[in-house]
């Protein structure tokens, strides 16, 4: 048996620590090259899928080696809950941080200070000070963890300035392999954090990205509430986020789902605190209820049957959607991403990028990473395709977004684009599209003087379509990836592997010149696959354990993930153990769950309807 208080020396351990502990049979897609190079003592960046188990990947390496792991992460509510979950495995984690009293902050750091403590929770403020940092000196670290790593990067140094601070750890504790994780990371957040956290020696694995379980959609913004109700209906009693921009507009449609018959919640920074854990909680807890929200809520949220996130207003780039997208379908099952998109929200996120308080190269960065987000939107072809090649990634098309399953009519913009082509070439790959459209409109700018390019053969070329079309058309020819943005350069539009074959008439190039979707256009759906595959009576068993599970998890004032996932109870009620070595096979069911859950849940399967099963003490 593995003792998760003190962990094994030997790797060999780790498939013991994954069984007992944790009750997984084998690790998933990804998990075990990350936790094999954390074992070798090697500093790791892992970016990995929403739901893909990046937890697990640092959780079994601080058991298999023993010590003190310390896990930074940025929110209270997220090492909380990961702590609860942690405990519920009988593994020894604590947490310190500001929602805990100074004498429970005292006791979990005494604990870890004699050796109790496994895995010990902080934020990088509480980290990052000298006196922390001394005092740590003195423990036997076994390793760092630093969970959603992207921060490191993306957030501005005025927002969380300690984030950049966790650069320090490797100076000062240079024998300690750092494991860092996120879900959303492109090439050049990626060299970035491994350049702060690791001097660039560490190594990177990259998952994929690809959630093909979601559906992706964009619609150009048309009186949002009614797109937003229309694409509500049929989906009353799913779980599901709708995105806002604005405090004030999170409270507003919240009201406005709820006159129109749903069960909505809203969620934002300015609630006060007891009131927006009482929504969280719920949304995690209950069935059917839409969670309103700014991009305040989501980061850590483990709710497995999200079946859709609705974006009214389009979010800061393309990375912040991919991770907000990430919070649905994570059981599996179809899902369903819907952005609105309008001219007006580029606008306020341009002004958001130039209020920030950063300096000039930070905004332009943040610029471009919208930039890739609004190719996004008018891609004329698999969205999937566009979002997945922003992160290095080349798949076929998907056939499960609005383009695959709703072809727009494109118009042949071959020769546009090769003129585009030509003029990025002809200017030396380096500058932004604002120029590129000037010289292909003749524009007599100062740049285009001083630089000559009024006498490049290209200059002129192009005034048969307005700068508007051009920016679309451009923004198009980025998006099918015959150009690419140069996010970590001097923010220019450079040419692609693919450039060359468009140039020779190999390829072509087709594009859409309305993007604006036609009111009541029918829509097609891929086949929802919503409910697992089970029996009537197998089901009427699944609705019962969710009920139980649902007071388990009030009771202990946890979510309902903590106590077993979905996938667990769907396991338990398609194959209905009735002894505890049987309970034992069941997904996700270590050692603690099955001493302290096995009787509880084996009575409700035993029982029949309105039997009474055991209190949970």
């Amino acid at each position: 048996m593995v003792d998760a208080m003190t962990g094994h020396d030997s790797p060999a351990d780790k498939f013991h620590i994954l069984k007992d502990v944790f009750g997984f049979d084998a690790f998933r897609p990804g998990q075990e090259a990350v936790v094999d190079a954390l074992l070798g003592g090697e500093d790791v960046l892992a970016v990995m899928p929403t739901g893909a188990g990046k937890s697990l990947c640092f959780q079994v390496p601080s058991l298999t080696r023993g010590g003190l792991t310390i896990v930074v992460s940025p929110l209270v509510a997220l090492m909380q809950d990961q702590v609860m979950a942690l405990k519920l495995a009988g593994v020894a984690a604590d947490a310190i941080n500001s929602a805990a009293t100074r004498a429970d902050n005292v006791n979990a750091w005494q604990r870890a200070a004699g050796g109790e403590t496994r895995l010990l929770y902080m934020a990088p403020e509480r980290l990052m000070t000298a006196r922390m940092l001394e005092a740590l000196a003195r423990l036997p670290i076994t390793m760092f963890a630093v969970d959603e790593a992207h921060c490191i990067s993306q957030w501005g140094p005025a927002f969380r300035p300690e984030y950049e601070m966790l650069g320090e750890l490797k100076s000062r504790f240079p024998d300690v392999p750092i494991a860092a994780f996120t879900a959303t990371a492109d090439e050049v957040t990626r060299r970035d954090i491994a350049d702060k956290l690791f001097s660039g020696q560490g190594r990177i694995f990259v998952s994929g990205f690809d959630r093909p379980n979601i559906q992706l959609g964009v619609e150009m913004k048309d009186q949002w509430k009614r797109q937003l109700l229309e694409f509500l209906k049929g989906r009353e009693g799913e779980s599901g986020i709708v995105y806002c921009l604005s405090r004030k507009k999170t409270e507003e449609t919240a009201a406005h789902l709820v006159e129109n018959g749903f069960n909505a919640l809203p969620y934002h920074a300015g609630m006060e605190a007891e009131r927006r854990a009482g929504h969280q909680n719920r949304f995690l807890s209950e069935r059917g209820i839409i969670i309103v929200a700014t991009i305040a809520f989501g980061m850590g949220i483990d709710k497995a049957d999200v079946r859709f996130v609705f974006h009214t207003d389009i979010p800061a780039s393309i990375e912040a959607y991919y991770q907000e997208i990430g919070r649905a379908g994570r059981d599996g099952r179809a899902a369903e991403a819907r952005m609105l998109f309008g001219l007006g929200d580029m606008r306020m996120r341009r002004m958001f990028i130039e209020d920030e308080d950063s300096d000039d190269e930070r905004r332009r960065r943040e610029h471009k990473r919208l930039d890739a987000l609004i190719a996004y939107c008018e891609s004329p072809t698999c969205r999937r395709r566009v979002l997945l090649n922003h992160f290095g990634e080349s798949p076929e098309p998907c056939g499960n977004c609005d383009m695959c399953l709703d072809p727009v009519e494109l118009a042949d913009g071959t020769a546009e684009a090769q003129l585009t082509l030509a003029a990025v070439t002809a200017t030396g790959q380096r500058f932004g599209a604002a120029h590129i459209i000037d010289v292909l409109r003749g524009g007599q700018t100062e740049k285009i003087a001083q630089l000559g390019h009024d006498r490049l053969p290209v200059y002129g070329q192009g005034m048969a379509h307005s700068k508007r079309e051009w920016q679309s058309i451009i923004r198009q020819i980025i998006a099918a990836g015959f150009l690419q943005l140069d996010i970590g350069g001097f923010g220019g539009i450079k040419c692609t592997a693919e450039s060359q074959a468009l140039q020779n008439g190999e390829k072509e190039f087709h594009y859409r010149q309305d993007t604006i979707k036609l009111k009541g256009k029918a829509k097609k759906k891929a086949a929802r696959e919503d409910m697992p595959d089970l029996t009537d009576s197998e089901f009427i068993l699944l609705d019962r354990l969710k009920q139980l599970r649902l007071d388990l998890a009030q009771q202990r004032g946890v979510p309902a993930y903590v106590i077993f996932t979905d996938r667990s109870l769907e396991d338990m009620a398609r194959r209905q153990p009735h002894t505890a070595d049987e309970f034992a096979e069941i997904h996700g069911v270590g050692e603690a769950k099955l001493r302290d859950l096995a009787e509880i849940f084996l009575s409700a399967i035993s029982a029949g309807d309105g039997a009474e099963v055991p209190a949970f003490e």
